[in-house]
């Protein structure tokens, strides 16, 4: 698949950022199985061009998402209806998508535009920085729908905003506003909806036009990976092979040799072929 062939979301890159919009206003941008294939699509083509630097992630007309597509009625999410699917169509396919989000070597920046319910908020929780319109309303209704929560939130929610918000927002499924989502610390911040997405602009052109690609890839697979360490002599091994190994690179040279100078940095690594040989290092590689 090419992003010009995609129906239901939209890819369009300018100035080194990849906006990606999930594109079914009508339907408040409902999540669909052809949505799932296209989001994981796009980020599998994003990790592989070197000329993106950053992701926004934000929804085309009033909404965000409004959740699972519910067309099935109140078959939607009866897996046994659907005898012709395989075990792997039959995963959840918000966590495949959490998932996809969660390997990305580009930081993902969700600029939430309106609704985000269900699927809608839970697929931005990989994600690494949320702006939110101020007349955004947030749900996580997966109680009130008789299921339960997906899209791997059960280990991002509590994570992002502590256990006693997670659970709470899960086991009373309401619906809540920009303004709590501030409070707990869901989001960095809320816009007017004209400002949102020039936000979320300025962080992606600020990441950039002053970082190493190498270096943000790196950080980003550190600070999400530590969440799950049990000690911080797991970060210790990963940040002194990291600092060792970029050390020696271009871009530390030109990092330090721009800021003697007075200089906006010019790095030259690239995540697809300058990675450092111990990357990734969660399949066990042995410390060394």
């Amino acid at each position: 698949m090419e992003p010009a062939d995609y129906s239901q979301i939209a890819y369009e890159v300018r100035e080194r950022v990849l906006t990606i919009t999930l594109d079914r206003p009508d339907a408040l941008n409902a999540f669909t199985t052809t949505m799932m294939d296209e989001l994981i699509d796009a980020f599998d083509h994003a990790d592989a061009d070197d000329d993106i630097r950053a992701i926004i992630v934000t929804g085309r007309g009033r909404g965000f998402c409004a959740g699972a597509d519910l067309g099935r009625g109140g078959a939607t999410f009866n897996a046994s209806e659907r005898p012709d699917r395989s075990i792997e169509d039959l995963r959840d396919g918000g966590g495949r998508v959490s998932l996809r989000i969660f390997e990305s070597k580009k930081p993902v920046i969700a600029a939430i535009n309106g609704a985000a319910v269900g699927v809608g908020i839970t697929m931005t929780l990989p994600m690494d920085i949320r702006l939110v319109s101020s007349t955004a309303k947030i749900g996580f209704v997966f109680a009130k729908r008789g299921i339960v929560l997906e899209a791997c939130s059960s280990w991002f929610l509590p994570r992002i905003v502590g256990i006693s918000k997670a659970t709470e927002w899960a086991f009373t499924g309401r619906i809540f506003d920009a303004q709590e989502a501030l409070r707990a610390n869901l989001v960095r911040s809320i816009h007017e909806p004209d400002d949102l997405l020039p936000a979320a602009w300025a962080i992606a052109r600020e990441i950039a036009d002053n970082t190493s690609a190498v270096s943000v890839t790196l950080m980003r697979q550190m600070l999400w990976r530590m969440l799950g360490a049990d000690h911080p002599m797991e970060a210790h091994k990963v940040d002194s092979r990291a600092i060792r190994a970029l050390g020696a690179g271009a871009d530390a040279y030109e990092g330090v040799a721009s800021f003697l100078e007075k200089r906006p940095p010019t790095f030259s690594l690239r995540p697809s072929r300058d990675m450092p040989e111990f990357y990734p290092w969660w399949e066990d590689k042995p410390f060394s």
